[in-house]
């Protein structure tokens, strides 16, 4: 598989708008970023502007009217990969991207990815994928869209932490608290920041940009523009009127509906100063020439300090661990065996149904549960991972 030769910068027209958009240089942009960070409006953009997002799409809910922007094949891909992987979308633990970098060296899912790539670049040179579990598999799409002769390009989606964790608990319902929901914030952003780094290292084309969900809702024109010229994004930089007015309307400045601060969160200090010191680095990628030698090592050292915070909690929280499996072992006794041969009771009350068993495991303690342990409550509750 092979990309469409590009032409050679010396013989361009003079006319950019000349060239067919099927002669594009094959590229996809990954969009990536925690949930709730502007992710979808950032893929939706690109989409008005010319960019593919790969058919049939996930469909728009109240939780997203606009329109999610992320391709149902993806999703669906990654959901099983994470199953696979034992690693929660929204997961803390520094150890979680070991688990999905080893099924992300699979050859079989690197050919699949692949030839799922290849099958799209039949509709467009430039695709766009987004999903917020997109994150823990970089690597694997990396290797695929290189395999199909494509250059990858990757665009994070900055948003503050607390607007995040509110987002997430507003419109998802998310159980999980405060602290679980920074923590793993930290723990994506951190981790995508080194992921994406060797693409202004490498010598493959590749680029990257990160992108303030702020900037992008009050000034989309200008932020997507930047995007299109670091990333070469051919379809960006050739767009027409009427996909600019198209864009006018898609973007609704009042998207931005959770506005709390950190300090509404109630973190521990240590997580505090982490999610605090951790959004200012970030921030400065954003910043016209802040992707700097020294803003990553100031990344390198938040994100070894946050690994430091975890293993120091997770060392300490054992007790709690095995009290939330003794908890669980002690229900799964409990549940009444009706019908049971020799006699028993003729009518018994419903065994509780295996997700309100593991719901009742505090969320803030399901990450740290050690893997031995979350396989055995995993096979005891019938759940695929707790």
């Amino acid at each position: 598989m092979s990309a469409p030769d590009a032409v050679p910068s010396a013989q361009q027209p003079a006319d950019p708008s000349a060239v067919d958009p099927a002669d594009y240089p094959r590229k996809v942009l990954f969009v990536a970023g925690a949930g709730r960070s502007g992710t979808s409006t950032m893929a939706g953009l690109m989409q008005i502007l010319g960019l593919h997002v790969p058919q049939p799409e996930v469909v728009a809910d109240e939780t997203n009217p606009k329109g999610f922007g992320e391709p149902a094949w993806a999703v669906e891909h990654h959901d099983r990969l994470l199953k696979e992987a034992g690693v929660q979308v929204s997961d803390s633990r520094p150890d979680a991207w070991f688990e999905t970098g080893r099924v992300s060296t699979r050859e079989k899912e690197r050919i699949t990815t692949a030839e799922w790539l290849e099958s799209h670049f039949a509709v467009s040179s430039e695709l766009v994928v987004k999903d917020p579990r997109l994150a823990w598999f970089l690597s694997l799409w990396r290797v695929a869209a290189v395999r199909t002769g494509a250059t990858p390009v990757f665009a994070t989606m900055l948003r503050p932490p607390a607007e995040v964790v509110g987002s997430k608990q507003t419109y998802y319902k998310n159980r999980l608290g405060s602290a679980h929901l920074a923590a793993s914030w930290l723990n994506m952003l951190l981790h995508t920041e080194r992921a994406t780094r060797g693409s202004i290292e490498g010598g493959d084309g590749s680029a990257r940009v990160f992108v303030r969900y702020a900037d992008l809702l009050d000034d989309w024109t200008k932020t997507c523009m930047h995007a299109g010229e670091t990333l070469g994004l051919q379809h960006v930089l050739h767009a027409r009127s009427e996909q600019i007015r198209d864009g006018h309307r898609f973007v609704d400045p009042s998207l931005r509906r959770v506005t709390q601060s950190l300090e509404d969160l109630g973190l521990p200090k240590r997580l505090h100063d982490l999610t605090a010191d951790t959004w200012a680095e970030l921030n400065k990628l954003a910043d016209p020439g802040g992707d700097t030698p020294d803003v990553h090592h100031n990344l390198d050292q938040l994100r070894e300090a946050y690994v430091e915070l975890y293993e120091e909690s997770e060392a300490i929280s054992r007790s709690s661990v095995v009290a939330a499996e003794q908890a669980v072992r002690r229900e799964l006794k409990g549940r009444p065996n009706a019908g049971r041969p020799g006699g028993g009771p003729a009518a018994a009350a419903p065994a509780a149904p295996a997700g309100d068993l593991a719901d009742r495991i505090p969320h803030g303690l399901r990450a740290a549960i050690p893997p031995s342990v979350r396989r055995g409550l995993r096979k005891a509750v019938g759940k695929t991972r707790p």
